[in-house]
């Protein structure tokens, strides 16, 4: 699987034999965040702050949709040898999670049992960034405004999740948000294609979600395990090089 750990809903199958009838969180050994298994910290902060900067440095969250847990799991392991390093699984996965979409605290306490390092929703929810500040996860509220950028860093998220993105108006949009709110971590997340990875993480994006230009609807159903590397091996290129691309123009 590489040197680098993989965050998020992120999960490596365990040798056993898989059987439709078990809970995929059972199926599956965590790889989340071990990049600070070697050391005594234990600062929750500190830990929000490395999966903050293993997401920044991927500049990319592949986002996996899966009707089954077992296409769920090649999918994942197509994804993860190919060179994403960020991960996230959709709480709707037959047999992942036993709610949806996050939307409540419960929902995200649902998350970090089966082993959730960061949490994604489409909009900030107040009762989340208030009930896991204890817990070692970083939260990712999603906003669409100015203002909603702005109440959602007040109210503690280090990084916001832009959504829909693209029909708010794609990279010039998000472009024009980090003018003002330069100081806040963004992350650019609907309808992105690999093509436009480069000019999102440039113009602001310090990572973008691709869901379906890597994990291809049909791909996922037909068990086509080999067309999702070839797009998350490419994906995996386009956002490294924008990164690098972006630290070099930073002095970083």
């Amino acid at each position: 699987m590489g040197s680098m750990s993989k965050i998020g809903l992120c999960y490596c199958p365990t040798p056993t034999k898989l059987t439709t009838s078990t809970p995929l969180s059972s199926k599956l050994k965590p790889s989340l965040c071990n990049y600070n298994n070697n050391t005594n910290n234990t600062n929750n902060n500190n830990n929000n702050n490395n999966t903050l900067s293993h997401i920044q440095t991927s500049g990319l969250i592949a986002c996996l949709r899966a009707p089954s847990a077992e296409l769920a799991i090649g999918a994942a392991r197509a994804a993860l040898n190919s060179g994403i390093q960020v991960l996230e699984v959709v709480m709707s996965t037959p047999d992942v999670f036993e709610v949806g979409t996050i939307l409540k605290a419960e929902d995200a306490k649902e998350a970090i049992k089966v082993g959730a390092k960061f949490l994604m929703s489409p909009v900030m929810i107040q009762d989340i960034l208030l009930n896991i500040k204890d817990d070692e996860v970083l939260y990712i509220p999603g906003v669409m405004t100015p203002t909603e950028i702005l109440t959602a860093y007040n109210a503690g998220a280090i990084i916001v999740k832009l959504y829909p993105v693209s029909a708010l108006g794609g990279v010039e949009y998000i472009a024009a948000l980090k003018k003002p709110f330069g100081h806040i971590p963004m992350v650019a997340s609907q309808g992105i294609s690999i093509g436009q990875i480069r000019e999102y993480i440039i113009r602001g994006a310090s990572a973008v979600v691709l869901s379906d230009a890597i994990f291809e609807e049909e791909s996922v159903k037909q068990g086509n395990f080999d067309c999702i590397s070839q797009r998350a091996r490419l994906a995996a290129s386009v956002a490294n090089e924008a990164v690098k691309h972006r630290r070099m123009v930073q002095g970083l």
